[in-house]
């Protein structure tokens, strides 16, 4: 473990060694190198040690004698470093790094140095004049790290290679001997006089290049398919590949049209490397693809080609939505009713609860069983939900917060200021009896720095914990409540995995005995018997088929008897090949992320991880290997979509851990949560820590793949990714820069930013374009014309350019592949060109307003009748007061309709309850053209979903014939409705239904209907009603509890 440096570093900040800024910061530089790369036992680490503590005496006085006993020891410390700037050999390092890769770490450590010396704010005088030649010696620095390769992890066996690493080491070295001189103790005077050392040092990596440029020339030329023994092998290789890849390409067997996809990626990559690449051991790498794709064809040719990994055990995939269904909670009654009580009973001062206890033994479910217990939502005035995690934000909590107590609309909270968000929450809260959940706290700062916003007002308030650790809830409050979650006993196991398997069938009597064994194995921990479950779920009910799950169980445990892990990774090793990468992938994302269902299954496509099926697009696939995940209990449904499906997903920290140990064994995907190292040789990066710099160096023809956030992206250099795939900063804060470089990232598949980078039309290979942006952006032209994209996501809405208005003028563009468009403008005539070249386009977000048609000389709204594939549509209206029009022409095979800011004719309702296949409907903030709403027969008949909102009628009459299918009815501010039509309680699948803010008399109508249906043995019927005065009340179940009493 690396020796904690916090009050040496605080020493440096507050009393500078010797006056001098830059010293410092490149000492600070030096030490993270050095903690990095060796051992503890180093005589090096030792003498950190012995600083931090001589730091820590010496902090409060700098005139003590303990501060000139640290004057001295430090002094002693910077001549030690003097080892450090030359290339370390393997016995210095506590790492596995070959020679290759610690002389690539030692270049990027001399990189780091400089970079320190260029961003320097009060620079020396010294600097001056040769800060343009440091920023030139870095590049050439860049350029040795791309040589020595993207992963160097073979020695280069070739003489001649062996003679070049010799001089790039020694060059190098002299680079180390050059860095070194701003850490020695000399006056400014003796550092004049730097032009003459880089100017030489400058000379001899012109030299060096021309050797290497002559090596690369000079490769052997090897025969395709014989073996070689060196470590070089000729450029020649990469053109034979192409050959075969073309090959395979213009093969029309149905044998190979799965992997057609695969194949075409594959060509253009090495179409794009074949003018650079000449790396030893990316060319043996190239020769290890080629053999495998001879051998590919060879099995081709003979008719034995297997395309897919597909195990015949593992059940096959159904084009379904997975039901809404409620966790599974086995165990806990005793546990459940004492923490109810303490909810609801107790003190009348607001108190903590706190439930505690190991990951995966079922804190959250116990938590959010009690927070929808019909008591508890009697009992408080308004309850709240916040994920808190290990590296929280106060912000993300008091947002989650307040959108759950207050009115206020949530794009209006997103953007309030830190300030503003705290004192709504306070007014929002005050006076009333709230329950605030903080799930997965970690330590008591996240309580510390939000606790003054929920007020005491003595009238029985709690805040309810869920956390691994029981210190969290007595340093939070000396009169919290802290209750420990037990494990469950052999019996509840037993009966969790019946129920995950069998549902509510018996299980056979020859698994009886062996399913007990795999439940005692479990531990009594609930997380793993739900993963467990969901493994035998997958497999046939024979005996032999649970016994090999057993004794896989049994071997784990006794390997690590105090850990679940190896339990859980079981559910890893039997997920189908095609399913691993897309599991692993969830370790890129922060801890407690709710991702975006949409983001989640383009960043799949993008990575390849999807094949291609018959008569399927990519994003349907992959939403089918999501629902595979879910059904084996490794990924939780986040957000449901009003029709059901999955809106957005996460996944239990317990298996975050796992996949983040499994993704770094193979290499897959490391997290960066302080500083990015080139020695990385993970395919994909996920930086999940705001203290990584901006400035922070990658080099490396292996990344694939860059997410997460950094400082100031406007900082971040790209340039040398040249094979990035997929770009994703929208978790960073910073909405107005884009990267350094970004322009030479010509393989984007997916990127995801805050603006449209200028010179869009470069990135050819783009499919998914996310831009985060807070003010409409403008569309050029150019982008309308890449034909690969799938999706545009425009965060603040997009228009087209007036580049565009010219060019749709004189221009016919081609057909495009879009499948998803938001948030898009149209306001002019020419912009529904784009539309009529988007055939392929299912969902689209978009504002409307009335445009002049110049050829039937009248104004009109645009048409969407000719996207026959559209199946999601979602209009806001910018109304002109003057001019009235419909829009009454939408495509038949439309499921989910969103009109927003509307004014509809009856003629235009008509037409939208007669689309045959409409299943969600959302109507807000609007006028239906009158006071009463009278729905005919024959209309809405597929209709599930009906929600309105803000829409101003008065009387609506409506039978069961004419929403025969419908299951939720959600009905808010709709101040001037009357009632509710009572045959409506009549619709035999009608689930639910939502009053929220309307007239006395709407919720009246509403329990009526209730009332009626529990008489005629309705058990299921759900009620919700609310207002801005009362709270919110689930009456079903509320009366059922009353009725008990």
């Amino acid at each position: 473990m690396a020796p904690s440096t916090y009050n040496l570093n605080q020493v440096l900040k507050e009393y500078p060694y010797h006056h001098n800024q830059l010293q410092n910061r490149l000492i600070q530089t030096a030490i993270q190198f050095i903690t990095k790369l060796c051992s503890e036992n180093h005589k090096i680490i030792d003498l950190l040690e012995l600083l931090e503590r001589s730091a820590k005496r010496c902090l409060p006085d700098r005139h003590s004698d303990d501060f000139i006993r640290f004057s001295h020891m430090f002094g002693y410390f910077v001549i030690e470093l003097r080892v450090f700037f030359t290339v370390p050999n393997q016995q210095l390092s506590k790492t596995a790094l070959n020679p290759n890769e610690l002389l690539a770490a030692f270049i990027d450590f001399l990189h780091q140095i400089f970079e320190e010396i260029q961003i320097l704010s009060h620079e020396p005088y010294f600097l001056v004049s040769v800060k343009g030649p440091i920023k030139v010696l870095q590049t050439e620095l860049k350029f040795l790290i791309t040589f020595l390769g993207d992963t160097p992890s073979q020695h280069i066996e070739l003489e001649e290679t062996k003679n070049l690493l010799t001089d790039i080491r020694a060059l190098v070295n002299a680079v180390g001997s050059f860095a070194y001189k701003f850490f020695v103790k000399e006056t400014a005077a003796h550092m004049t006089g730097l032009d003459l050392p880089l100017s030489d040092l400058l000379q001899k990596f012109e030299l060096l290049k021309t050797k290497i440029k002559e090596h690369c020339i000079t490769f052997p030329k090897i025969e395709s398919g014989t073996p070689t023994k060196t470590g070089v092998v000729s450029p020649f290789i990469v053109d034979s590949l192409l050959d075969v890849l073309k090959d395979l390409m213009n093969c029309d067997s149905n044998r190979i049209s799965v992997v057609k996809n695969q194949i075409l990626t594959i060509h253009e990559d090495f179409l794009y490397l074949q003018s650079f690449l000449r790396v030893p051991h990316v060319m043996e790498k190239i020769k290890n693809i080629m053999a495998a794709i001879q051998e590919t064809k060879k099995s081709y040719r003979t008719g034995i080609l297997e395309v897919a990994d597909h195990p015949s055990k593992q059940v096959s995939f159904e084009a379904q939505k997975p039901p809404i269904v409620e966790d599974t909670m086995v165990g806990f009654k005793d546990e459940a009713v004492k923490i109810s009580d303490q909810l609801i009973g107790g003190t009348d001062q607001l108190q903590i609860i706190s439930i505690f206890g190991m990951p995966g033994l079922g804190k959250t479910t116990l938590a959010k069983k009690l927070y929808n217990d019909p008591s508890i939502v009697y009992h408080f005035d308004k309850r709240a939900w916040c994920v808190v995690s290990q590296t929280y934000q106060t912000r993300n909590m008091l947002i989650d917060i307040l959108k759950s107590i207050s009115n206020v609309g949530r794009d209006k909270i997103l953007n309030m200021e830190d300030e503003h968000l705290a004192e709504q929450l306070y007014k929002s809260l005050k006076g009333m009896r709230y329950l605030i959940v903080m799930d997965d706290i970690w330590n008591v700062n996240a309580w510390d720095d939000c606790k003054r916003y929920f007020p005491d007002d003595r009238s029985g308030s709690r805040i309810l914990f869920t956390t691994r650790l029981k210190d969290v809830g007595l340093q939070a409050s000396s009169h919290s409540v802290n209750n420990a979650l037990p494990f469950l006993s052999e019996v509840e196991c037993w009966d969790l995995l019946q129920q995950k398997v069998f549902q509510n069938d018996h299980c056979p009597p020859e698994l009886v005995d062996i399913g007990k064994q795999i439940a005692t194995y479990c531990r009594g921990l609930p997380l793993a018997v739900v993963v467990i479950a969901a493994i035998v779920a997958n497999l046939e009910k024979k005996e032999i088929l649970w016994q090999e799950v057993a004794l896989s169980l049994s071997s784990r445990i006794s390997e690590d008897p105090n850990s679940c892990m190896k339990i859980l990774e079981l559910s890893y090793t039997h997920l189908p090949a095609h399913l691993k990468p897309c599991f692993l992938y969830f370790g890129v994302f922060p801890e407690n992320k709710e991702v975006p269902l949409r983001k989640l299954l383009s960043l799949w496509v993008a990575e390849g991880f999807v094949k291609k099926v018959e008569n399927k697009s990519l994003e349907d696939t992959a939403e089918e290997y999501l629902t595979d995940l879910i059904d084996r209990s490794l990924v939780l449904v986040a957000k449901r979509r009003s029709n059901g499906g999955i809106k957005a997903c996460n996944i239990h920290d317990l298996l975050r851990e796992m996949c983040l140990r499994i993704a770094d064994k193979e290499k897959f995907v490391i997290v960066i949560k302080d500083q990015i190292s080139i020695c990385e040789q993970h395919h994909r990066l996920s930086i999940q820590s705001n203290s990584v710099h901006s400035y922070s160096r990658l080099f490396g023809l292996h990344v694939r793949s860059l997410l997460g956030c950094v400082l100031d992206p406007s900082a971040f250099d790209c340039c040398s990714l040249k094979l990035l795939r997929i770009l994703d900063f929208s978790s960073t804060d910073s909405r107005s820069y884009n990267p350094i470089g970004i322009e030479s990232l010509v393989q984007l598949r997916l990127l995801a930013i805050s603006s449209i980078p200028s010179s869009i039309e470069i990135f050819v290979n783009l499919e998914f374009l996310f831009v985060d942006n807070k003010q409409v952006v403008q569309i050029p032209d150019i982008l309308l014309n890449m034909s690969k994209f799938r999706l545009l996501h425009f965060r603040g809405g997009a228009k087209f350019s007036e580049s565009f208005l010219r060019a749709s003028m004189d221009e016919s563009f081609q057909k495009n592949n879009l499948e998803t468009v938001s948030f898009l403008f149209i306001y002019y005539e020419n912009n529904e060109k784009f539309l009529r070249c988007s055939p392929h386009l299912r969902r689209l977000k978009c504002r409307l307003t009335v445009f002049w048609d110049s050829f039937r000389k009248d104004y009109r709204y645009p048409t969407f009748n000719f996207l026959n594939l559209l199946e999601s549509l979602s209009v806001s209206f910018h109304l002109s007061y003057n001019i009235r029009r419909d829009l009454t022409s939408f495509p038949s095979n439309l499921r989910k309709l969103t009109l927003r800011y509307f004014d509809l004719s009856w003629k235009q309702m008509r037409i939208i309850g007669r689309l045959p296949n409409l299943q969600v409907l959302k109507l807000e903030d609007g006028d239906l053209g009158g006071k009463q709403w009278d729905t005919d027969e024959g209309e809405f008949q597929q209709l599930k979903f009906l929600k309105l909102d803000g829409v101003t009628i008065a009387h609506w009459n409506a039978s069961s014939d004419h929403f025969p299918r419908l299951q939720h009815l959600i009905l808010r501010k709709l101040q001037h409705l009357k009632n509710i039509p009572s045959s409506l309680g009549d619709i035999p699948t009608l689930h639910t239904i939502e009053v929220h803010d309307c007239k006395k008399a709407v919720a009246d109508s509403a329990m009526q209907i209730w009332d009626d249906q529990r008489d005629m043995g309705n058990e299921e019927l759900k009620l919700i009603i609310s207002d801005s005065f009362t709270t919110l009340t689930e009456i079903s179940e509320l009366r059922l509890d009353i009725s008990q009493l």
